[in-house]
């Protein structure tokens, strides 16, 4: 069982909402079955990947949380597009997790082709269920070094 003093916020993109949806449910099924109580998750949902970054700079400063999962699918098209909000999404949950000192698990797929998206999204191989496992390991880290320091 996990015992968390703060939350856990998961940020959701709806845009690729199929794809989407089930990196929120492997993610909310892991952390339940790690312990975690649905009452300590909190959701959040933003229209696009590119939105994530404000959201989770927001959540942050609030010092409600231990960790903030950021999920969202990205699939390459036609155009750049795709590499700019790759970059844009990633450097800017980097960023908050490097200001605020809280993990910020980043969960946005960023694939190729609608087929790739699907595979990590499924059984063996969930994103979601990876981030789950990534957001309590790292809030266990950050607990030990942060008593360590204060030692």
């Amino acid at each position: 069982m996990i015992k968390l003093e703060n939350n856990i916020a998961i940020i959701c993109s709806v845009f690729n909402s199929d794809i989407c949806e089930k990196l929120l449910e492997g993610t909310l099924e892991r952390l339940i079955e790690l312990g975690v109580h649905k009452n300590q998750i909190d959701i959040v949902k933003v229209p696009g990947a590119i939105e994530i970054p404000l959201i989770t700079k927001l959540l942050a400063k609030s010092n409600k949380y231990k960790a903030i999962i950021s999920l969202g699918c990205v699939i390459r098209g036609e155009t750049s597009h795709y590499d700019y909000v790759c970059e844009q999404v990633s450097q800017g949950c980097q960023q908050v997790m490097l200001e605020f000192n809280i993990p910020v698990i980043f969960g946005v797929l960023t694939t190729n082709n609608v087929r790739q998206a699907k595979k990590r999204v499924s059984k063996g191989s969930h994103k979601g269920v990876e981030c789950a496992d990534a957001a309590i390991e790292m809030i266990q880290l950050v607990s030990i070094i942060s008593v360590d320091a204060n030692d």
